[in-house]
């Protein structure tokens, strides 16, 4: 069985959201954004390695809210950089031999233990596995100043965790640095490495903005109710 790692990239600052504590440390449901996200890893398989990727200047914050929280789980710390590349990168370094590496949004805190495992299942199989969700508006492209209504069923919505093979993702990160490179899987691909879609969950959202941070603070409370706990499962 394939050593299992994730690494957890939490390097905002909370600038969209307005206010002077990072969005990752935001409390959500009486505890920080970054402790769901850990937690849901955890609720997958509590045997997974997690490294966490903080901005130096955050890591000391980060520790005393584990103090002040009582939060048990010890991982690992690697430096941010001063892009999302350098600083899954940093994260990568930290791991010593073989496996399957999820890299994931510290502040996506309600991804589901079944997204999760299927990521790392199309993972062993593919190598190279990502998350998506279809688009429940309407898209229109921009061309040349003109919009123009496209198909959404010819796109679909990307979320983490996204799973690799270590030694793919490694190889792929020793590439040049390119604007292009918007996550992981832009990355592989551009190392020539094939992308294997698998079904993501749509409670899965990114914590960017205060309304962000109001729907998860609702999904959390439709959660903790025993008969609606499904979208961690």
């Amino acid at each position: 069985m394939s050593k299992k790692y994730a690494i957890i990239v939490a390097g905002g600052r909370g600038i969209r959201l307005g206010g002077g504590v990072p969005k990752q440390f935001l409390e959500l449901a009486g505890k920080p954004v970054l402790m769901h996200t850990i937690d849901a890893f955890l609720r997958y398989d509590e045997g997974i390695h997690i490294i966490l990727v903080l901005p130096e200047t955050q890591i000391l914050f980060w520790n005393e809210l584990c103090r002040k929280h009582n939060f048990k789980q010890k991982c690992p710390i690697a430096k941010g950089g001063e892009t999302r590349f350098h600083s899954v990168k940093n994260g990568l370094s930290l791991i010593d031999g073989e496996g399957l590496v999820a890299i994931h949004d510290g502040v996506r805190p309600l991804v589901s233990a079944d997204t999760i495992s299927r990521c790392f299942e199309a993972a062993a199989e593919h190598r190279a596995a990502v998350p998506v969700v279809d688009s429940v508006d309407s898209i229109r492209q921009i061309v040349d100043n003109e919009s123009i209504a496209v198909a959404r069923q010819n796109f679909k919505l990307v979320q983490t965790p996204q799973v690799f093979d270590v030694r793919l993702l490694k190889d792929a990160y020793q590439q040049a640095f390119t604007p292009a490179f918007t996550d992981d899987a832009s990355v592989v691909e551009a190392f020539g490495a094939k992308i294997h879609l698998t079904e993501g969950n749509r409670e899965n959202i990114k914590i960017t903005t205060v309304f962000d941070l109001k729907i998860a603070q609702c999904l959390i409370r439709h959660a903790d109710d025993a008969d609606n706990a499904d979208f961690r499962r």
